[in-house]
């Protein structure tokens, strides 16, 4: 399985960027997808998860910003990320688990100047 992560830039303060991850490789059903981030100096941390069914979950910091989504048919795991702030400053990673172990994608550098 390889997950491709797109989507990455530099953006004003308040401004708006869409991530995508898609895997391709394999035709397994991934359990969960989601984004991790890790700022410069820190370590990494999950920024929003889905699950098969749609379910999500968020980091306390990006509730409300953020917002995950998947595409089942085309295999592609979005981030929509509004608001941005200068903390959401990092290497944005995507990854997709299974029952039998976790993929990850290379990361995509995103930067919110202020």
């Amino acid at each position: 399985v390889q997950l491709q992560a797109s989507g990455g830039g530099l953006v004003q303060a308040g401004g708006s960027l869409r991530l995508s991850c898609a895997a391709s490789g394999s035709s397994i059903s991934f359990n969960y997808m989601g984004w991790h981030r890790q700022a410069p100096g820190k370590q990494r941390e999950l920024v929003a998860v889905i699950t098969s069914g749609g379910s999500t979950n968020y980091a306390d910091s990006v509730k409300g910003r953020f917002t995950i989504s998947r595409d089942n048919a085309k295999r592609t795991v979005y981030l929509q990320m509004d608001s941005l702030k200068p903390e959401d400053t990092g290497v944005y990673s995507c990854n997709a688990e299974t029952i039998m172990r976790t993929y990850w994608g290379q990361g995509t550098l995103v930067t919110v100047s202020s």
